[in-house]
């Protein structure tokens, strides 16, 4: 039997294996599940997220405003290098 945990945070996209993810996690290890997402810029494509996070069994979403990180730390790195 899994250990016991009383919260998972879980990296959350809204794709099929992290909402299949979220009830296997609290049936295997008898968990709260909190879903966490990112907003580097893609606007609509978080719209219903946290629906479907809480559907799946995830206590609740948070989506983090990572648009200034994103383009600091890869975008421009990026740009920088030619790529």
């Amino acid at each position: 039997m899994a250990k016991k945990y009383n919260k998972i945070v879980l990296a959350y996209s809204g794709g099929l294996d992290t909402s299949v993810l979220i009830p296997w996690l609290k049936e295997n290890y008898g968990c709260e599940v909190i879903a966490c997402s990112a907003d580097v810029g893609q606007g609509a494509e978080l719209d219903g997220l946290e629906e479907k996070a809480i559907k799946t069994g995830a206590s609740k979403l948070y989506i983090l405003d990572l648009k200034k990180e994103f383009v600091e730390d890869y975008i421009i790195p990026t740009m920088k290098a030619g790529a």
